[in-house]
């Protein structure tokens, strides 16, 4: 019998499940998962005909952030009003048009907020601002005290729970007595609100994903009424996943049968307020849309109470990198991201979709040789059509938008660890130091640097792999044996002056260049060296930056590597001879 490394982890050992396959060996485990029902068993699932599996997202919702009352209500320590001005301030830049600023009856800071907007102009004209209350009468009163005077349009925002548990447990009402009391709440929005010209009225059946479809049609039906919904003066119906319970096909179900059924359906603007508890609030905003919603409420980078609200910045940019316009602007992710996390005091995940500090990064040999092959080709495209980078199609593998798209440079594409291959290696040479590996040489350097990663087990950085690629084919021992003092190229001949030991000689080379010429010299002198492949670059503009030679050689039974460097990719060429040579001089016997 083994012991566990992990005593407090009860490893599964019950019967295979029934009717599992031989190659399925998982067993069943002592979680207590009988005491949890499925949503089916808990709501009935309005089943009808289906549109949304065959619909298409081609224009973006109205996106509604709730940072600052919904995302401010989950924080450890709420924002003060300075931190509140600057992420309003954030969200207006941004091009957000509809903005819940607070819950005004709940808090003296939110209440303080909102008379901040009336009393300057911190508030574009054009963008709406919504009030959040619930169905109680001083609440209300409180709420719209706080707007009064707004010259902005408003949406007053009024919820209640709905769903049998929270009736039953938290409200202890039963269906008759709820309605009365949100229809109650719906006269006291009217008697307060209802001759203010600028303001429109929300409902949300809080927990509307749990509650019955028939009851939570109801309720609508009887609000859009109450308040004389019309097209001109539509109503917001607000149907929140407030604790996400199922599959998102089962939300897009709910939110169809919504849209389908509701009475005065032309007077409404459809609109969901997803939750991630299941950790698919995403997609289940986005399924949402294909059934009919028009409108998302959440919050920028997904912050809310328990494991948060939906992600605006990443449904956002998912409609971005299917080529529709997202109508909000993030083209400096990095500033957004300071801000929000300043505001929020809470952290932004390294892997956050598109926004983590690692979301564009490739740390894996065979992603990094994707997106260096691909970049060359992006590069190559927009050269051969005489267009610049940034305007012609991003089809570069592993990255779904291009980086600078959000403000970000490719310096951190391509990262270096123990994972890594030849593919980033070179990435990263070639961007940060212009030096173009040939591929032979890229397998060859990838090794060295295997070697060194496994050894320390840490990422490499650019500066290091110079570093690393320095000592191992630039770099001579102390003294080097092995000198080129002169050489001469005429019509004809080329002569070489080497110092070898201490000892200088001059010969004659007859139609020779002077590689040839420098190589013979070389092998007269005791110091035979075979070149196998040599390969020259240029380094920046012409007379910019000289040149680089990498030489692949055989010397006796031995092969090598090594690089030279020069004023011309020739002097390059025969520095990388020299070096070769004094490296044979150099080794033991």
């Amino acid at each position: 019998m083994t012991t566990s490394v992990f005593p407090t982890i009860d490893t599964p050992a019950g019967p295979f499940a029934a009717g599992a396959p031989d190659w399925n060996r998982q067993r069943h485990s002592r979680m207590l998962s009988h005491r949890y029902h499925s949503v089916y068993d808990r709501v009935d699932i309005p089943l009808a005909q289906r549109d949304w599996p065959n619909a298409r997202i081609t224009a973006a919702p109205l996106w509604v952030p709730v940072d600052l009352r919904d995302g401010n209500q989950a924080l450890a320590e709420p924002m003060d009003r300075d931190r509140k001005r600057r992420f309003f301030e954030l969200l207006v830049a941004m091009g957000y048009k509809e903005i819940e600023v607070g819950y005004p009856s709940a808090s003296q800071t939110d209440f303080d907020f909102v008379r901040l907007l009336a009393d300057t102009d911190l508030a574009p004209e054009d963008v709406t601002i919504v009030v959040f209350t619930a169905a109680r009468r001083d609440l209300i009163e409180r709420t719209v005290e706080s707007v009064r005077g707004l010259r902005n349009e408003v949406v007053v925002h009024m919820y209640t729970a709905t769903a049998p548990t929270w009736r039953e447990v938290v409200l202890g009402k039963d269906r008759d007595a709820l309605r009365e009391l949100i229809l109650a709440g719906g006269r006291d929005v009217l008697e307060f609100a209802g001759d203010l010209p600028s303001v429109r009225f929300e409902f949300s059946p809080e927990v509307f994903n749990l509650t019955e479809p028939d009851f939570v049609l109801d309720l609508c039906d009887r609000m859009t009424t109450l308040w004389d919904a019309t097209p001109q003066r539509p109503v917001v119906l607000n149907l929140p996943a407030t604790v996400e319970v199922a599959t998102p096909n089962v939300y897009a179900d709910q939110i169809e049968y919504m849209h389908r059924n509701l009475s005065r359906r032309d007077s409404v603007i459809l609109s969901v307020h997803p939750h991630n508890d299941r950790g698919t609030g995403v997609a289940c905003a986005e399924l949402a849309v294909l059934a009919g919603a028009q409108r998302v409420e959440g919050c920028v980078f997904g912050n809310g109470e328990r494991t948060g609200n939906v992600d605006l910045a990443t449904l956002a940019l998912n409609l971005h990198a299917q080529g529709v316009d997202p109508m909000i602007d993030f083209s400096d992710v990095d500033e957004i991201a300071r801000t929000v996390e300043y505001c929020t005091r809470m952290p932004i995940h390294e892997r956050h979709p598109y926004v983590g500090a690692l979301v564009h990064t490739a740390f894996s040999g065979t992603h990094q040789d994707a997106i260096k092959k691909g970049m060359a080709d992006h590069r190559a495209r927009a050269a051969a059509t005489g267009r610049p980078e940034r305007e012609i199609d991003w089809r570069v593998p592993y990255l779904p938008i291009d980086p600078a798209d959000l403000g970000r440079s490719y310096d951190a594409v391509v990262r270096v660890n123990s994972q890594s291959g030849k593919g980033g290696i070179a990435y990263l040479l070639h961007t940060e130091y212009g030096l173009d590996l040939p591929r032979r040489w890229q397998i060859e350097f990838a090794r060295r640097v295997q070697v060194h990663a496994d050894h320390t087990g840490l990422e490499i950085t650019a500066a290091e792999l110079h570093e690393l690629f320095t000592a191992a084919y630039l770099a001579d021992a102390e003294s080097a044996p092995v000198v080129l003092k002169q050489w001469n190229t005429g019509a004809t001949t080329t002569d070489i002056t080497l110092t070898v030991g201490g000892e200088t000689s001059t010969s004659e080379h007859r139609d020779a260049g002077p590689v040839e010429a420098l190589t013979a010299a070389l092998a007269a002198a005791g110091l035979p060296v075979r070149v196998l492949t040599l390969t020259q670059q240029t380094i920046g503009a012409a007379g910019d930056g000289g040149a680089i030679a990498y030489l692949e050689y055989r010397a006796g039974e031995r092969t090598g590597w090594c690089c030279g460097r020069g004023d011309s990719v020739l002097a390059a060429s025969l520095a990388a001879l020299v070096r070769a040579a004094n490296r044979m001089a150099s080794a033991p016997e």
